[in-house]
């Protein structure tokens, strides 16, 4: 008999399989945001770092009881509010983890959220810098780069990916 698994909050009676499923909920729903809107290829960097940037979003947003994400993407307003380029997005993804932390220490979805974090504040990639100009109403630069934090290339992609949807 196959173990059963679970939502990813907890193990389960009888020592079976604990599933992320509230991860991979949320990483499914970035992905089809972010095909729908078609703006980077599939595989890419840029594509890579945006899917962990929404799909962060999308889990963290979400209430830690269980992944209610295919809610046909009723969350999209919430998910622009903190994609938005005004908002402490690391700040509140480093604050959202504390507390998944604290209520759920060896969640397999915590794991997997944190890795994602991870690796979208320790990859450094090469970039247009589009908040270091002086003028903003002035074209971009495209051949004007510097180092930038990978979720600071994959964040204005999810917003706009949210946007087009």
């Amino acid at each position: 008999m196959l173990p059963e698994s679970t939502n990813g909050t907890g193990g389960t009676s009888g020592g079976g399989l604990a599933v992320p499923m509230a991860w991979l909920c949320a990483e499914y729903l970035a992905d089809e945001v972010l095909r729908a809107a078609a703006l980077v290829a599939p595989g890419s960097l840029e594509y890579r770092a945006g899917l962990q940037a929404l799909a962060l979003t999308v889990h963290l947003t979400e209430e830690p009881e269980g992944p209610d994400g295919l809610r046909a993407l009723g969350g999209t307003d919430e998910w622009l509010r903190h994609t938005a380029y005004d908002r402490p997005w690391p700040h509140w993804v480093a604050e959202r983890l504390t507390a998944r932390r604290a209520a759920d220490p060896g969640g397999p979805d915590l794991a997997l959220a944190e890795a994602a974090w991870r690796r979208l504040r320790d990859t450094w990639v090469r970039a247009t810098d589009l908040d270091g100009r002086d003028d903003p109403g002035a074209p971009v630069d495209e051949d004007e780069q510097i180092w930038l934090p990978a979720w600071k290339l994959g964040l204005p992609l999810a917003h706009l990916s949210l946007h087009l949807r």
